[in-house]
């Protein structure tokens, strides 16, 4: 029980990167950010590079979701009877950027944590596997059946209502018609009545 506990503290106390936050290399800030992507849900891509001209080491690096940017369109390189495979990039803006100082340290000079996706959290090892892939889409069918289910029973229930509403309103409305026919049945009598005095 304890090792539940474990684990679920340390997903909820995942340390996110932060504007000002310092690594020892460029490669300490990748691999911290490749870390915080596993457990918060997405895949890192490799942006951009700036190098010096002097000397051609990193000054800076960019890092994104995967999902940052769009594809190119490819029409008509793929012939008549073949279709361009669905894009994997949906313009996510989820960034990093990190610049090497003068002290040699590498320092977060932006951060941007949102995403305009779901994120998908990985298993323990930090892989997802075909079979996780597998797994999750047999849970959603099987979700998306019992919400179908779902539906139609309240379709059904929503359906017996209205008619229900309908037979009391056409009720209603044949009891307000005897009423009207009395009232003017009765007004006829009053009319006749005062006329006879």
């Amino acid at each position: 029980m304890n090792d539940k506990m474990d684990e679920s503290e340390e997903e909820v106390a995942v340390e996110e990167p932060y504007v000002g936050m310092e690594f020892e290399s460029e490669d300490d800030a990748r691999k911290f950010y490749t870390d915080y992507a596993k457990r918060v849900g997405f895949v890192v891509r490799v942006m951009q590079r700036r190098r010096s001209e002097i000397n051609g080491k990193t000054l800076a690096r960019r890092l994104g979701c995967n999902k940052q940017g769009f594809s190119p369109n490819q029409k008509g390189t793929f012939g008549p009877d073949k279709k361009p495979r669905p894009s994997a990039r949906e313009g996510c803006k989820a960034t990093i950027l990190v610049k090497v100082e003068k002290s040699g340290k590498w320092v977060v000079t932006r951060f941007v944590k949102d995403h305009n996706h779901p994120l998908v959290v990985t298993s323990p090892g930090g892989f997802s596997t075909g079979g996780d892939k597998d797994k999750k889409i047999e849970e959603l069918t099987l979700e998306l059946q019992r919400q179908d289910k779902l539906c139609a029973a309240y379709r059904e229930k929503l359906l017996k209502f209205l008619s229900y509403v309908e037979e009391q309103a056409e009720h209603l409305s044949s009891k307000v018609e005897q009423v009207v026919e009395n009232l003017r049945k009765v007004e006829a009598e009053v009319q006749t009545l005062s006329h006879h005095r």
